[in-house]
C-alpha cells in the first residue's frame, strides 16, 4: 500500500519531475510536498462523504450549556472534519469545535474522521489524491501553463470517478419526515 511519500512521488512523476526520499528532504519539491499533502488530504476528505473514512462516536455531553438557543453542547472528537446526516438528527448546529443541540446524552454522530493512514484509502482515492497534489504543486514545480491546465483535467476526472464509485458503496437516507408533507396525504 502506499505512502505519503509515495503519493507525492507519484504526483511528481505525474508533472514529470525528481521524485523524493522523503518529505523532510533539501529539495523545492520535497518542501512543495511536505505543504501540500495534508492540506490536500483533509480538504479532499471534507469535500465529500468517503466510506473508507466514516466514523460514528457517542459523545457526552459538556457540563458548560450554550449562552442560548439550544439545551446542550457537545464536544467534537479530535479528528473530526465534516458531520454527516442521520435520521434522528434535525436541529444542530456547529460552532467552535462543539456541537449545540437540544437532543440528550449520548449523543451519536456519524462523521468523516481525518484518516491520516495511506493504507486505509480507497485505491481511487489515492488516485484523486496524487492528482490533486499534482494540480497543486504544477505551477511551482513545472512553470508551465500546459502541465497546469493538464493537472487541473486529470484532477476533474479523478474527482469524478471517485465520488462516484464511493457514492454506489453507500445506501441513501430516507429523507426526514415533514409534517407539512403528511397532513396533504
Amino acid at each position: 500500500m502506499p505512502s505519503e511519500v509515495d503519493i507525492c512521488n507519484l504526483s511528481l512523476q505525474r508533472l514529470g519531475a525528481k521524485t523524493i526520499t522523503a518529505l523532510t528532504d533539501d529539495s523545492t519539491a520535497a518542501r512543495e510536498c511536505n505543504r501540500a499533502y495534508s492540506h490536500a488530504r483533509d480538504s479532499e476528505l471534507r469535500s465529500h462523504p468517503w466510506n473508507f473514512a466514516r466514523s460514528r462516536a457517542s459523545l457526552a455531553a459538556d457540563s458548560a450549556t450554550p449562552a442560548f438557543g439550544y439545551a446542550a453542547q457537545y464536544t467534537l472528537p479530535a479528528d473530526f472534519l465534516r458531520l454527516l446526516p442521520t435520521r434522528d438528527q434535525q436541529d444542530l448546529q456547529i460552532e467552535n469545535g462543539k456541537i449545540l443541540t437540544d437532543d440528550g446524552a449520548p449523543l451519536q454522530i456519524v462523521y468523516i474522521k481525518r484518516e491520516d493512514d495511506p493504507n486505509k484509502f480507497d485505491q481511487l482515492f489515492v488516485d484523486l489524491l496524487v492528482a490533486r497534489i499534482a494540480r497543486d504543486l504544477a505551477e511551482k514545480i513545472t512553470q508551465s501553463k500546459t502541465k497546469i491546465e493538464i493537472s487541473q483535467s486529470l484532477y476533474e476526472e479523478f474527482r469524478k470517478e471517485a465520488r462516484r464509485v464511493n457514492s454506489f458503496e453507500r445506501p441513501a437516507l430516507e429523507p426526514p419526515t415533514d409534517p407539512w408533507i403528511i397532513a396533504r396525504l
